[in-house]
């Protein structure tokens, strides 16, 4: 939440800045008292204003109903080293949210905030949310992050997509589409997350094309020790309601990161190869996934690199990992494949007619909101023909 903070007390402004910061919430803070609201209101539109220094005068109000007429989903919080009953009852009447005293008790002051965010999100009715994926392969070189790669860039023809790099330590997403170093990555926006907002998010990102942006994984992998749980979770939340499609590229390692992020995927795709090894790491993590009470519905396997000369093909592998399952497969191209990600370039780019572009294509086209909303079962169909 974007929240603007006033007070005359340059002491009073850090420390609720901080408390606030570390909720990752969005803090803006002005030294001034209550005249300087209007100005502020106008100039940051923040969700919610925090004016520090209020007198228990009710006529001092003024400056305070004028912002909560002119901006009616704006939440306004006093605090006030004093406070009368008279004072209390004005303050709502004019549209304050919260009177809580001055110096702020910094948890009352977080309670208060939280309470206030609770009550914008059930406001909104029909909050844009767009569909997150989340990539893991079963066994090193299994594919996923190619896949993700250029999934990203057949649904980037029709819709907005990030495509973040989840593989913190390793990752290298951005150079199968781009052949260039990040200005940001990951941990720069983990560590300025208090600044997180859809512009700031966008502004970190690589433009691959007008409709593809990717949020590299840190150069350095020293830097990846510094991204928490909180902040993967709060970069994807902020993601998902901005872009139409967020794509995550993760590493086989489920540790409390991943895990939160796998919480927060509407799908998770595994990627099978057609091998026992393969096949054996993917019944582990399909029973992690049982254990940690991920519904069937949300895993969407791929057994990539399939050819149909091989003993092992999606048959076998649907009868041993699960058939009811919603499942796709890749068709093998290896030549053309390696030669795309040598060139850091999307596959489609190089060999538009290869069976892989084209089964990529349909993927996407079977992601599209447009698809489930003329023809739910449409989807169900693509996987059962896969």
């Amino acid at each position: 939440m974007k929240i603007a903070v006033i007070s005359p007390s340059p002491q009073h402004l850090q420390a609720m800045a901080h408390a606030l910061q570390e909720r990752l919430h969005q803090v803006q803070m002005f030294e001034g008292g209550k005249t300087r609201m209007p100005t502020v209101a106008e100039q940051e539109q923040p969700d919610l204003m925090v004016v520090d220094g209020m007198c228990c005068d009710p006529a001092d109000l003024a400056p305070v109903e004028q912002v909560t007429t002119r901006y009616p989903r704006m939440a306004v919080v006093l605090l006030c080293a004093q406070q009368t009953p008279e004072f209390l009852l004005q303050s709502m009447r004019a549209g304050v949210r919260e009177v809580l005293a001055s110096p702020a008790p910094l948890q009352a002051l977080v309670d208060a905030v939280q309470r206030i965010a609770a009550k914008m999100q059930d406001s909104l009715p029909h909050r844009f949310q767009g569909q997150t994926l989340a990539f893991l392969p079963c066994k090193g070189g299994a594919g996923a992050t190619f896949l993700a790669t250029n999934l990203a860039w057949a649904l980037a023809r029709q819709h907005s997509v990030l495509l973040i790099d989840l593989n913190l330590q390793f990752g290298d997403a951005l150079s199968y589409l781009y052949d260039g170093k990040p200005s940001s990555t990951v941990a720069d926006v983990a560590h300025d997350i208090h600044r997180l907002d859809a512009s700031f998010l966008s502004a970190s990102a690589v433009k691959v094309s007008a409709n593809l942006h990717v949020l590299a994984a840190p150069e350095d992998a020293m830097h990846a020790m510094d991204v928490e749980p909180e902040h993967v979770d709060a970069i994807v939340q902020q993601a998902a309601s901005h872009y139409e499609f967020v794509l995550l590229d993760m590493g086989r390692v489920l540790d409390p990161l991943s895990l939160r992020v796998l919480d927060r995927a509407q799908f998770i795709v595994p990627v099978v190869l057609p091998n026992v090894p393969a096949v054996r790491n993917a019944q582990k993590l399909l029973r992690m996934f049982k254990d940690l009470g991920y519904p069937e519905a949300r895993l969407h396997p791929v057994l990539n690199r399939v050819d149909k000369r091989h003993d092992i093909g999606l048959p076998e592998v649907r009868k041993t990992l699960g058939a009811s399952l919603q499942w796709h497969a890749i068709p093998d191209a290896p030549q053309e494949v390696q030669a795309a990600i040598n060139a850091g370039t999307p596959l489609a780019e190089t060999h538009r007619n290869s069976p892989v572009v084209r089964d990529l294509a349909a993927w996407a086209e079977a992601l599209s909101p447009q698809v489930h909303a003329d023809n739910g079962g449409f989807l169900n169909r693509l996987f059962r023909r896969a």
